[in-house]
């Protein structure tokens, strides 16, 4: 059995959960608030970072790591990084690209300013921090949609690690609200198809305390 310390507005968790489901693994989750983690987690794992990922009395962290880790243990399953070389090469292009650069610019000020600062300080958020994040969200939906105008999936006709990574991330703004689907057809159309797999069931599920999902949030036909 696993366990997998995680929380719900952890992007790369939610990332890790996905990828286990689609590989039909079980696994058992334990909450952690990412704004006032124990000192076990840092015991375990010193970035002081979500998810950790435990089995058989072995820890394992690190986003990378992991994801690597369930690819090469899970051959008997489908493959998420699949396809000839240059196919591989493109859908961990995207897997960074999401689980950096729209991490970066997009999930991490946004959660930061709207679940951190609140939980956290005790404080209202930056609005010119949220102005930003959201702007640089649109460019982002921009980029999907466009991909997803000559493709099936993401990285290309196949479903991939490419579309769990941004799923993971778009589902956490999705569940506050922000993402402005009706102005990104292509890219709406592409996130019900990734929401309508079983693999997001239990995400759909997910309850940040303190703060309602958007009305759409589990809605598979939004």
């Amino acid at each position: 059995m696993v366990l997998l310390i995680h929380h719900p507005v952890s992007a790369a968790s939610r990332k890790i959960r996905l990828l286990m489901a689609e590989k039909h693994m079980l696994f058992v989750l334990r909450e952690e608030d990412p704004w006032n983690l124990s000192p076990e987690i840092y015991k375990i794992n010193v970035a002081g970072e979500l998810p950790v990922f435990i089995f058989d009395g072995n820890v394992l962290t690190g986003n990378y790591a992991i994801t690597e880790f369930l690819e090469e243990i899970k051959t008997d399953e489908i493959k998420l990084i699949n396809g000839d070389a240059k196919q591989r090469a493109e859908i961990r292009r995207l897997t960074e690209w999401f689980d950096l650069k729209f991490d970066k610019e997009v999930s991490r000020p946004l959660i930061k300013e709207k679940i951190y600062t609140r939980f956290n300080q005790g404080q209202a958020p930056d609005s010119k921090i949220l102005k930003t994040a959201l702007n640089n969200l649109n460019f982002h939906m921009e980029y999907i949609d466009w991909l997803c105008e000559s493709r099936n999936y993401l990285a290309g006709n196949s479903f991939s690690l490419a579309d769990i990574a941004a799923a993971a991330q778009l589902s956490v703004i999705d569940y506050l609200g922000d993402v402005p689907w009706e102005g990104y057809k292509n890219a709406k159309l592409w996130y019900s198809k990734i929401k309508s797999r079983p693999s997001f069931k239990d995400i759909l599920k997910d309850n940040i305390k303190g703060i309602l999902p958007s009305k759409h949030y589990a809605n598979l036909d939004f």
